[in-house]
């Protein structure tokens, strides 16, 4: 487990990694030195509601996206803050496990039951050097990180529909969970997608093309299509990408997508 060091006049990679979650996790908007979650993370890792707030807000000025949209943050990063962006950007994955680990610790929570293997688990629990149970609660809380950063990116709408019921709401890997491991946590490898469109991006059926406009397969355009399947999914032909406001698609992943899953022929 992490320890969560107390107040120092410089920040601790445990706080630092909190900091990355809490901007990772929450609309930009939200974060504030007001906002409940800051208050308790800040009395949680021993610095002020203030302190917390600007630490989070400043990951934004390493943030392409925030910086395409205008948003330069507060332009105080430091040489540690940089080197933290630097390695999420090159394995997300390994940064997420981190950050939920010291927010867990943070809380003085200890390491959770998880029970058996879930069936989309099992592929990717590994004999290694962490126990399963290890490895399981590891794969779990990648996979919590992944879903709030893309559903706070899409700002819990889907990017194709507008719904925004969260329950409807999936985030889906534009490149496959089991194919890159370090892909799991980035939120640049995901798109908020409704339920249909989710099973209908990850079988291929749909993808998108340069300017991020859906391509439909040609296996769903048959004779006999009924009038949902000609509504909600042939119709979507040409259909732009709603942006999210944070973490832009990766082009690479989503061409890789293109070139690997889509089902081009019936």
């Amino acid at each position: 487990m992490i320890a969560i060091m107390k107040r120092a006049d410089a920040w601790t990679p445990q706080q630092q990694l909190v900091a990355l979650r809490l901007y990772c996790r929450l609309p930009f908007g939200r974060l504030h030195r007001l906002n409940p979650q800051i208050i308790d993370a800040a009395s949680r890792i021993g610095r002020t509601p203030s302190a917390v707030c600007k630490k989070a807000c400043n990951f934004a000025s390493l943030d392409p996206g925030q910086q395409r949209r205008g948003i330069r943050g507060l332009g105080n990063c430091s040489n540690a803050d940089e080197q933290l962006w630097a390695r999420f950007e090159a394995d997300p994955e390994a940064v997420a496990a981190e950050m939920e680990q010291a927010w867990a610790a943070a809380k003085g929570e200890a390491e959770e039951g998880c029970g058996e293997p879930r069936p989309e688990e099992a592929e990717v629990i590994a004999p290694g050097a962490a126990t399963e149970r290890e490895q399981i609660v590891r794969v779990r809380r990648v996979q919590q990180f992944f879903r709030s950063a893309v559903l706070v990116s899409y700002e819990s709408r889907c990017a194709l529909s507008d719904i925004a019921v969260p329950e409807l709401l999936t985030a889906s890997h534009i490149i496959p969970w089991a194919r890159d491991v370090k892909r799991r946590a980035d939120p640049r490898n995901g798109l908020c997608l409704n339920a249909l469109y989710d099973r209908a991006f990850d079988r291929g059926l749909i993808t998108f093309d340069e300017r991020l406009r859906v391509v439909v397969s040609q296996a769903l355009r048959t004779v006999e299509a009924p009038a949902l399947q000609r509504e909600a999914l042939i119709a979507l032909e040409g259909r732009e990408l709603r942006g999210p406001v944070r973490f832009m698609p990766d082009r690479e992943a989503l061409a890789w997508h293109r070139e690997n899953m889509f089902r081009r022929a019936v």
